[in-house]
């Protein structure tokens, strides 16, 4: 199967790359529009605000025939006269809403952090659809509450138990009836305020104890979802493996799955979506670490940083304005071990660093 493919949503380069690798022409509606997404589409349209992506892509369809459209997040539920690679707007729609897959899990059997009562604290407050975990927090009293409701007005939220552990997640396949578990991967977390749970990069594999307990029970989830292609479930391992969250889509550790693995993520979608699944599980080759740094301060990057490449993506373009605290760039390490990735991480964070004249380094967590 190929022809030319339409990845939309709020950040596509990780997808883009991998249709185009798998022999796809892709065209994109992205809101970065990074100098990198430009290798490996034809054609690019930036949106300011969700809100546009509708009408981002009937432009790009006006512009282009399209034979499928592949949605990344902010735009899986989005109804449109284009074949979709992937979940359909219902199936997406019931799995981004966070009370919806809480009742899922508990249904199939997969454990689960319970769901808690309203002045019961410590809780961890979540929005019922949001993706990244950027607006999840802690809240440990009503006035913290309060506040987190002051901040995000109006929104439906989610309170659960607290639990502690690793936070990690399992790349699958679907075909609507079966899954297979592709890889583990351990989350890497921002850590910091005003966002500690939000998502900054992806270790695969994921060497834990609870690891293989994890992608069993990430398959039979997957498996009963109904969903077809790349599906990814979240977990806390503690003293057990819970779930958290069941994305319908492609998941931000596409660029790590497929290194760790040596496999193109999209070429094995688009036959999930078709039935046809791996004939037997798919062994590691390596581990590989994606980081996402983040701004020390707002800057304007002056350099290309394109030479970086592969080494670096999500590059921005020269006299791209960055504020403090935004993403910068993505930055990667490989190995045979997950000690080799990282400290390749660590000096591909150098190299960065000195190209943009940042020099007071330190080591991103992970």
């Amino acid at each position: 199967m190929t022809g030319r493919v339409l990845v939309a949503g709020f950040s596509t380069r990780h997808v883009a790359q991998s249709a185009a690798a798998a022999g796809y022409d892709v065209v994109a509606v992205d809101h970065f529009c990074d100098r990198d997404l430009s290798l490996s589409t034809s054609d690019r349209i930036a949106f300011s605000d969700v809100d546009e992506i509708p009408d981002c892509i009937a432009e790009m369809s006006r512009r282009h025939r399209v034979d499928w459209l592949v949605a990344t997040s902010g735009a899986e539920t989005l109804a449109t006269p284009l074949p979709v690679l992937g979940n359909s707007p219902g199936i997406a729609a019931r799995f981004l809403d966070k009370a919806g897959v809480q009742e899922f899990f508990e249904t199939a059997g997969i454990p689960v952090p319970a769901r808690i009562p309203e002045g019961v604290f410590p809780a961890m407050v979540k929005p019922r659809s949001a993706a990244g975990g950027w607006r999840n927090r802690v809240v440990r009293s009503r006035k913290d509450l309060e506040v987190w409701r002051s901040e995000y007005p109006g929104m439906d939220h989610l309170l659960q138990q607290v639990v502690g552990g690793t936070p990690a997640s399992v790349s699958c396949l679907c075909n609507g009836k079966s899954a297979i578990a592709l890889a583990s991967n351990l989350q890497i977390l921002r850590g910091d305020p005003p966002a500690p749970y939000g998502f900054a990069g992806s270790l695969t594999p994921l060497d834990h104890p609870l690891a293989d307990r994890m992608c069993a029970l990430a398959a039979r989830a997957a498996a009963a979802s109904g969903c077809v292609g790349s599906v990814g479930i979240d977990f806390m391992l503690g003293e057990d493996a819970l779930a958290i969250e069941l994305n319908p889509r492609f998941q931000a550790t596409v660029d790590t799955v497929e290194r760790a693995l040596g496999v193109n993520l999209f070429r094995l979608h688009a036959d999930a979506c078709r039935g046809i699944l791996p004939a037997r599980p798919l062994r590691p080759r390596q581990y590989a670490v994606r980081q996402i740094l983040f701004a020390p301060r707002t800057l304007t990057v002056r350099e290309d940083l394109l030479p970086l490449v592969p080494r670096v993506a999500d590059v921005p373009w020269p006299g791209t304005r960055i504020a403090e605290g935004d993403a910068l760039i993505s930055v990667f390490g490989w190995g045979p071990t997950a000690a080799h990735a990282l400290a390749m991480r660590d000096d591909t964070i150098n190299r960065v660093h000195r190209a943009i004249g940042y020099h007071e380094g330190g080591r991103s967590p992970g």
